[in-house]
């Protein structure tokens, strides 16, 4: 059985992917920040059935936690094969380039970007001992650099510095990460899935949490020939032409 870590999956987005990855007969490791969140969900999935789905305590931006993650994984399975780093925040909003402090911009980046990479860096080792090792790199439209400066683009007016620049640069590290790993079996992306009704959003997405995960799902269990350091976006219908790095 395939094992995969979520994290930040213990709502929204995360949690159904959760739910539709175990459907699909995977091991799941429901990331939470919170373990008691995580074992409150844990124990409503249970009662609807799902068995294959373990509660794990991991916050990106406390390494102590990455790390028991990492050592409970590797005890309990002795590899990782998917990593999907779904963590994020918002950070407070407006945010503006001409006065958002620096404080609030570092605590988006130290979850959205540098909580990434410790996460990715971390688990590294686990999935070099799959066959098929997978880095699925939640991201957003809006780190797009290409969308953000074309006024005809629909969310050409949401420029939250910290968040977008947070993304951008995140999508950055996902070409980088995939480049170095170009010689072994991984396949490492970034996932935009699309402007979805959230708690991130208060709900005012256009995209069900379904098509979602289902969208994250597709781009993440490809096979051997699947493309690596690729942006794929829910939102943009044409997926072959995708470049908005």
């Amino acid at each position: 059985m395939k094992s995969v870590l979520i994290t930040g999956a213990n709502r929204n987005i995360g949690l159904e992917t959760a739910r539709q990855l175990s459907k699909k007969g995977l091991l799941v490791y429901l990331g939470s920040r919170n373990i008691e969140k995580g074992n409150i969900v844990l124990k409503e999935l249970t009662e609807d059935g799902f068995d294959n789905i373990k509660a794990i305590e991991i916050d990106v931006t406390k390494p102590d936690t990455i790390l028991s993650a990492k050592n409970r994984i590797e005890t309990e399975q002795g590899k990782l094969d998917i990593l999907i780093s779904n963590a994020g925040i918002l950070g407070e909003v407006p945010q503006h380039a001409i006065d958002t402090p620096i404080k609030e911009i570092q605590k988006v980046f130290d979850t959205n970007f540098f909580g990434g990479i410790s996460v990715a860096q971390s688990f590294l080792e686990l999935l070099k001992k799959s066959k098929s090792p997978r880095i699925s790199i939640i991201t957003s439209g809006l780190g797009s650099l290409t969308l953000h400066s074309d006024p005809s683009w629909k969310y050409y007016d949401v420029k939250h510095v910290g968040y977008i620049t947070s993304k951008a640069a995140l999508n950055a590290y996902t070409i980088v990460l995939a480049y170095e790993l170009k010689g072994l079996s991984f396949k490492v992306n970034a996932i935009d899935p699309g402007f979805t009704a959230t708690d991130f959003n208060n709900h005012i997405g256009t995209g069900t949490i379904e098509s979602a995960a289902e969208f994250i799902i597709k781009h993440t269990l490809t096979d051997d020939d699947g493309p690596t350091g690729k942006f794929f976006s829910n939102d943009i219908e044409d997926e072959t032409e995708l470049s908005p790095w």
